[in-house]
């Protein structure tokens, strides 16, 4: 169970940088609305399915600590 004040950051807007891609060609890519995928990469997303999951980390080719990150890792708030 996570410790409480534990916090887990998506990395999405900063691998997109990355890799020149919109949001909404990932969307695309993902089979994902770009609602959804701006909710995830803002920090407001309380789940993710695991096949949404793996099909980001294959379009970003990432890994999934690639794209989420936990504890001193964590953007701030």
């Amino acid at each position: 169970m996570p410790e409480a004040g534990s916090t887990v950051h998506c990395r999405l807007d900063e691998l997109l940088a990355e890799r020149g891609l919109t949001l909404t060609r990932l969307s695309e890519l993902v089979g994902v609305s770009v609602v959804n995928l701006s909710v995830l990469k803002n920090d407001r997303a309380r789940a993710i399915r695991f096949s949404t999951l793996e099909a980001i980390c294959t379009a970003l080719d990432c890994e999934v600590g690639d794209l989420l990150t936990t504890g001193a890792t964590a953007r701030p708030t």
